[in-house]
């Protein structure tokens, strides 16, 4: 499993293309075509397709001859539109605008941290679609678990919370609508109707989101094939080079 990542050159980044929704906002996405299942990744809250893990899937998916996309939700990276407009529904139906777009099916989510929410919301619309999942460090319902009484009598009086950010970004902002939006989508709390293959990467020094969250997801799947995976000493980002070696590997045995 280690040596998966020896061989990976950095590709030439792929050339920009974009989905147009129908208020006119431009969704960019980077889309290697080659062979099936499309792997799809889904970055976290205020992070984009141009972080380390997408581009080491993407170095590998072209190494393998497999299709992978790429995509910035509205507001985010090379999107269009303002972050503070986004909630989980209007960018799980980005997500689904450019999928349509780019005519991928069938595929293999692979969802880091808010991107393993919309992971669970754009499975459940696209259904056999999608041919299996993998979670980084996956965090479903966070609005409901990372907010106290507090924060949600600031976010109900302000219409935010901006909270500061350990990892070289603005100030992680939150506005109301998002955290309703995170509220009428909560997934946690019963069956969660899916039935393709699950894999959950979860580092057990995660400072952001519980490795349990990971755990009570596994439980709420209704999908026989889920196994959980966590890693010891793994942070947030499960970024290091053994780390990605584990994801590669992961996502290459749901590929096959």
């Amino acid at each position: 499993m280690g040596d998966l990542t020896r061989s990976i050159a950095v590709p030439t980044e792929t050339a920009l293309e974009f989905a147009t929704r129908s208020d006119g906002v431009r969704l960019a996405y980077r889309y290697d075509r080659g062979a099936g299942p499309t792997l799809i990744f889904l970055p976290g809250y205020m992070s984009d397709m141009q972080g380390s893990k997408a581009h080491a899937l993407a170095a590998w998916a072209a190494g393998q001859g497999r299709a992978m996309l790429r995509l910035d939700y509205s507001g985010c990276g090379e999107s269009e539109g303002a972050f503070e407009d986004g909630t989980l529904d209007i960018w799980r139906d980005d997500v689904l605008a450019v999928i349509a777009e780019a005519q991928v099916s069938p595929c293999i989510l692979i969802g880091s941290s808010m991107g393993g929410w919309l992971m669970l919301l754009v499975a459940e619309a696209l259904g056999a679609e999608v041919s299996a999942m993998v979670g980084i460090a996956a965090a479903p319902d966070f609005t409901d678990w990372d907010f106290d009484e507090a924060d949600r009598a600031t976010i109900a009086t302000n219409g935010r919370i901006e909270r500061p950010s350990d990892y070289g970004y603005e100030p992680m902002l939150i506005t109301h609508a998002f955290w309703q939006s995170g509220q009428g989508n909560l997934r946690l709390g019963g069956d969660i109707a899916i039935d393709c293959p699950v894999r959950l990467i979860h580092g057990q020094c995660d400072p952001d989101v519980p490795w349990e969250t990971s755990m009570k997801l596994a439980q709420q799947l209704r999908s026989s094939d889920v196994q959980t995976i966590l890693v010891k000493d793994g942070d947030h980002r499960l970024s290091r080079d053994q780390d990605i070696a584990l994801l590669i590997d992961t996502v290459q045995r749901l590929a096959r």
